[in-house]
């Protein structure tokens, strides 16, 4: 293919109007080394495309000189408006987390256990000892009233690890009942059997009944983990109190435990070759079950909460005392006999935390 440069058009001519003289060309000088160029040869014609192509091409190298200069006056501009502060400017450093504080609400006293300041009440009683107790509150200490202040400090700071882990622990447990605190509403939750049960008010239903939702599908697939299946229909209007929501749903967990206690008594006894002349619920507030030696028996009905093993494990302690009316190794040995790993469960009882029924 036969590239045709275009010609250029000369501009018309008018022979009436005068001819203005051109003025004299500039000198060019050359902006790589700053010196007069050579003039350029005079024209002898109209120039072709060619020609003017290869002229760019010439100059083309002074265009990244005038970029960089460009770039260094706007570089020097913003060194002068914007101060260093802000173009080094970080983020401000996170406060220090300081160790938790134990402080009992009628601490008259402290003192620094590692790096816990343990504010602690104090009381002056008639013993022998200096005793520590750790409670929902925090550390309370007993001291007769001849020892000095200097004792108890040396007597705090011996037992300072264990107090630590005690407060430690029973700030744990504290979050846990208050996590487990249960809300007397629709749709609320109460453990049962160590399962959540969800509570619905259905006024066709008379008093309190279990559903477990068990169909075809359910007992093809196993329940989710987390997921409660059981659900507590109680009949009771929508605008219930949570009061009359309260009083049903414990009503219908004493019956479920003394069903419950009966059967495992049952069970074990038998095993245990004891007799269980009567059984009892209690609502203890420290105790899960008491055992007489005329064979009766008290638990407590709130373990009904708890899973079937923990129940378990109280049910054959207060049987085995039966036999044994103590806790030396021969009492042991008679719980062993039937529960191999009760140590296991008597932990998760320790572990367990009863929901908050207020």
């Amino acid at each position: 293919m036969v590239y045709i440069a275009p010609r250029e058009v000369p501009l018309s001519f008018d022979p009436r109007r005068p001819k203005i003289p051109r003025p004299p060309a500039l000198p060019r000088f050359d902006l790589e080394t700053g010196r007069p160029s050579e003039p350029a040869p005079p024209s002898t014609g109209p120039r072709s495309f060619a020609d003017r192509l290869a002229e760019l091409q010439v100059r083309r190298p002074a265009i990244p000189l005038l970029i960089t200069g460009l770039l260094t006056v706007i570089a020097v501009l913003l060194a002068t408006l914007l101060p260093l502060s802000a173009l080094a400017q970080t983020p401000p450093a996170a406060p220090p987390t300081l160790p938790p504080a134990f402080v009992h609400p009628q601490a008259k006293r402290d003192i620094q256990l590692g790096e816990h300041r343990i504010g602690y009440a104090l009381r002056r009683a008639r013993r022998r000892s200096i005793g520590f107790v750790i409670g929902e509150e925090g550390l309370t200490v007993s001291a007769p009233r001849w020892v000095g202040q200097g004792e108890i400090d040396s007597a705090l700071r011996e037992k300072g690890t264990w107090i630590l882990r005690k407060l430690h622990e029973q700030r744990e447990r504290t979050r846990k009942l208050e996590a487990s605190r249960i809300e007397w509403r629709e749709g609320g939750s109460v453990p049962f059997l160590g399962e959540a049960v969800i509570l619905v008010l259905d006024p066709r239903v008379a008093g309190a009944v279990l559903d477990s939702g068990a169909n075809e599908r359910d007992c093809a697939e196993p329940a989710l983990p987390g997921v409660p299946r059981l659900t507590l229909r109680l009949g009771l209007p929508q605008a219930a109190t949570a009061e009359q929501i309260r009083d049903q749903v414990q009503s219908w967990l004493q019956r479920q435990a003394r069903r419950i206690f009966q059967e495992r008594v049952e069970h074990f006894a038998a095993r245990l070759g004891v007799r269980c002349t009567r059984l009892a619920l209690s609502s203890a507030q420290t105790r899960w079950g008491s055992a007489s030696a005329d064979g009766s028996v008290r638990l407590n009905w709130r373990l009904v909460h708890f899973a079937l093993p923990t129940i378990d494990y109280v049910v054959t302690h207060e049987l085995a005392h039966l036999r044994e009316m103590n806790h030396s190794p021969r009492f042991w040995d008679v719980v062993r006999s039937v529960l191999p790993d009760y140590e296991r469960m008597r932990g998760q009882l320790k572990d367990d935390v009863l929901p908050a029924f207020d």
